[in-house]
């Protein structure tokens, strides 16, 4: 017999595929009941509408990855983590789940260039919180090298770029990533990428500051 959970995350799954290939409002409840192989009555029960299933998940995606953030915070606290180390963990776990979800991730970043009462609500209450983890860790990984707070701003939007790209370009990783060891390589290979960029910056960083000590 299937269980209640197991019901419901097939459901989820179902509909992050679908509103990932055919956009939200070219899913219907029957179709995600089909995915699902489950009755229509299911997903009603569950999450009353598609609305509603739309909203559950997002806020089930970013509730797992607001705690990211937290874990590696209390973690780099009890450790005393370098400035640089907690920033390095910060962008391979975010690189790591956003790949992890690779599909609800891409809807995510297209629905959040448009402008409805949900998007506002997950802004105020989810991105917003996700841009202060990031900013803080980048403030305080450059600040101690002199970087100018103007200057940090513009290196925050080049690291959010970096980020978010994979992740609004499906079509041009299809040719990278097709199976779970593709994944896997991604993952890697992207996140050394990522922190190759933060330690170049960091060394331009050093560098000027020893000259104008210097000077």
């Amino acid at each position: 017999m299937m269980t209640k959970t197991s019901t419901k995350q097939k459901v989820m799954d179902a509909a992050s595929y679908l509103f990932f290939t055919k956009g939200y409002n070219g899913t219907s409840v029957r179709d995600i009941a089909s995915k699902a192989n489950v009755n229509v009555s299911l997903i009603s029960y569950h999450f009353k509408s598609k609305q509603g299933l739309l909203e559950y998940l997002m806020v089930h995606y970013f509730e797992k990855y607001m705690e990211i953030f937290e874990l590696i915070d209390n973690d780099c606290s009890e450790k005393r983590t370098s400035k640089r180390e907690k920033l390095v963990q910060i962008i391979e776990a975010i690189i790591q789940y956003k790949q992890r979800n690779y599909q609800f991730t891409c809807f995510i970043n297209r629905e959040l260039t448009l402008d409805n009462t949900l998007i506002r609500e997950m802004m105020v209450t989810y991105i917003a919180k996700e841009r202060h983890y990031i900013y803080e860790a980048l403030y305080q990984c450059m600040h101690v090298v002199g970087v100018s707070n103007l200057q940090i701003q513009y290196l925050y939007v080049q690291l959010q770029g970096m980020l978010m790209t994979p992740f609004i370009m499906p079509y041009e990783m299809r040719e990278h990533v097709l199976f779970q060891h593709s994944h896997d390589f991604f993952i890697k290979k992207y996140a050394d990428n990522v922190v190759g960029w933060l330690d170049y910056i960091l060394e331009q960083a050093k560098h000027d500051h020893c000259k104008r000590g210097v000077m």
